[in-house]
């Protein structure tokens, strides 16, 4: 088992990660998780944990996964987005078949509000689009 760990362990936080040098080679076998930094990806700021000084191995497995990372939350981003497109259609098929009068006064207001401003936005950005190319 202690042959399959990776050398370094991310424990994931809403910026980043506290980042550990996982050792499994100690007289008692056991996993030891040394906290070697923390990393924020979104200002790509690297502390290192207490008084260390991170080797050329530490930084590298850390900007390989800041790397990796990035690519994930962007990945679900739009995973996200197109999550809300099928709830929209789903929401659409409630309104027309299966909503309740009172459902509807329930959600009607806030449906509206957040439709209209996501409109505005798409719309906007389009047009911001569009201008740049010409």
């Amino acid at each position: 088992m202690a042959a399959d760990l990776p050398n370094y362990y991310f424990r994931v936080r809403d910026n980043g990660a506290f980042v550990f040098r996982v050792d499994t080679e100690n007289r008692q076998r056991r996993i030891d998780m040394d906290q070697i930094a923390v990393v924020n990806i979104r200002n790509g700021e690297i502390k290192p944990h207490g008084d260390r000084t991170l080797s050329e191995d530490d930084l590298t497995a850390i900007y390989q996964w800041m790397e990796e990372r990035t690519l994930i939350l962007a990945h679900r981003d739009i995973d996200d987005i197109h999550r809300a497109v099928d709830y929209m259609n789903t929401t659409t098929h409630w309104v027309q078949s299966k909503a309740t009068p009172e459902q509807l006064d329930a959600v009607t207001d806030d449906l509206l509000l957040a439709m209209h401003d996501l409109r505005s936005v798409l719309v906007r950005k389009k047009a911001e689009r569009l201008m740049r190319e010409d």
